[in-house]
């Protein structure tokens, strides 16, 4: 009896392992995800190389079919701007796990970065298919449209994205599609909505400011540029938007402090440049604005705008073969703009290349629908040449755009304008004032003709109508010295699509 109690003691221990089952389990521990954990850790802390060594071994181990490592190994290379390796190893990942919509998401993402639009679409809607919830795929997708030109289908995407889940970055893009297709009042629109829901997003606040700006609305463009300088003083665009506000409205030593404050941000931006070179314009300190603007070619010179401007200081000092060579390359790269080939005209007026000059013309003539300097230069050098009736019919064309101009706006004209078209007409028999009327004695609240643009065209002034006016002088052969105000305006239209 003592000994059959003594064997079954000694059964006890034989059985320990069985009574605690974890151990068993903790042996059973997936091998492929052991090292997840360690990888996720070095990826956190950006710790990149001890990172790769993980990954490495754990691929080793796994013979390479471990997805988590694959993918962190594909993000890291796409930092690196390896974007072509990144997306062979989502791929691979894709294949591993093939119902994992981030795996197509980072496959198309990577597709995207590589320009290849319309083959990221096509992975973003097998995406779409697995997970119908995610905003981040519908964004996306409109951002590729929009790449793709397809902005009803891109609308389309940012709103079903809006509708899951609002981020300002959606709201920013959908903007964007307006300013593409041309509608600034639903894009500002949709930058109230996206105000409204972040208001102390800066990069909101500035895009609406400068969007009320390009439209003369100054007193909201300036409160919401206020509001962008309340959140952040540094923010370079909204100092540059303020200046260019201030610049015109002939405020230009305010505006070239504003300026002083961006060149420390940015001393490498063309729009600052070229705003600078514009005030000194205004100030008639006239090599001074050809420096800034020189300055602002290099740094872009494929920027028509800044072109433009050069060209009208240099018509501004009656160099003319200069002129000449600036707006030559500005209507290389808008040759749809009819105020670039008048003066264009008027430079080859001054180099006594008539002929030139009325091709010129006609051109500014076909392309430009809403400015009367265009038909009245135009007269000018027809009643020069003898040929009233020609000259005529285009003083008659200057009135009717003057009358809709005056029908449209309460605008007023810049004197030396109004001296040389009462001339004209006097010389033509059709009376002195049948359509100009006297501007006003206060210069700075006075509306510039080329400003009825805004309303008729969009085309935002980048000269004033006095050097304008200087240059149709010189045309007509009325001699007389430069105007005695320049005002040179050239607003900060940055990427937001305008």
């Amino acid at each position: 009896m003592a000994e059959e109690l003594i064997a079954t003691r000694t059964q006890f221990p034989a059985s320990a392992e069985s009574q605690n089952p974890q151990l068993k389990k903790a042996l059973e521990f997936p091998i492929l995800e052991k090292q997840n954990w360690l990888i996720h850790l070095h990826y956190i802390r950006q710790d990149y190389e001890a990172c790769k060594t993980v990954i490495k071994e754990q691929l080793r181990e796994t013979q390479g079919l471990c997805e988590y490592a694959i993918y962190v190994q594909a993000l890291i290379l796409r930092l690196e701007g390896k974007i072509q390796d990144s997306l062979e190893l989502f791929q691979m990942c894709a294949v591993l796990n093939p119902q994992c919509a981030d795996n197509l998401k980072q496959v198309a993402r990577s597709l995207f970065l590589l320009g290849k639009h319309k083959a990221a679409t096509e992975v973003y809607n097998e995406a779409a298919k697995l997970n119908q919830k995610d905003w981040e795929i519908c964004h996306n997708l409109g951002v590729c449209y929009i790449y793709l030109k397809e902005l009803n289908k891109a609308e389309d995407q940012l709103h079903h994205a809006l509708h899951l889940n609002r981020h300002d970055l959606t709201y920013i893009m959908l903007g964007k599609v307006h300013l593409l297709e041309g509608n600034l009042d639903k894009a500002i629109e949709i930058y109230k909505k996206a105000v409204e829901f972040s208001p102390e997003n800066t990069e909101l606040l500035t895009t609406l400011g400068l969007l009320y700006l390009q439209l003369g609305i100054y007193q909201k463009a300036f409160e919401h540029l206020g509001n962008a300088l309340t959140y952040d003083p540094t923010n370079y665009k909204a100092i540059l938007a303020a200046g260019s506000m201030m610049q015109t409205h002939g405020d230009f030593d305010v505006a070239l402090t504003k300026y002083r404050v961006v060149a420390c941000a940015v001393p490498e931006s063309p729009p600052l440049w070229n705003n600078i070179g514009m005030c000194f314009f205004g100030k008639k300190k006239y090599v001074a604005a050809i420096s800034c603007l020189k300055r602002a070619n290099y740094l872009a010179p494929f920027d028509w705008k800044i072109l433009y401007n050069l060209g009208l200081v240099h018509l501004t000092m009656q160099q003319y073969a200069s002129a000449f060579h600036f707006l030559s390359a500005a209507i290389n790269f808008q040759p749809k703009m009819g105020e670039l080939y008048m003066l264009l005209a008027v430079a080859l007026t001054n180099l006594e290349d008539t002929e030139n000059a009325k091709r010129a013309y006609t051109e500014a003539v076909r392309l430009d629908r809403c400015n009367p300097l265009v038909n009245l230069n135009y007269a000018v050098l027809l009643y020069n040449q003898g040929k009233k009736r020609e000259a005529l019919a285009q003083y008659q064309e200057m009135e009717k755009k003057v009358n809709l101009l005056k029908d449209s706006s309460s605008l007023e004209f810049d004197s030396e304008m109004v001296e040389v078209a009462q001339k004209l007409g006097a010389a033509l028999h059709v009376g002195e004032a049948l359509v100009w009327t006297k501007p006003a004695k206060e210069p700075k609240s006075q509306h510039r003709t080329t400003s009825t643009s805004k309303g008729a065209c969009f085309q935002q002034p980048l000269g004033s109508n006095q050097a304008l006016g200087q240059a149709m002088s010189s045309a007509s052969a009325f001699k007389k010295p430069p105007s005695e105000r320049g005002e040179g305006r050239e607003k900060d239209e940055r990427d937001i699509g305008m």
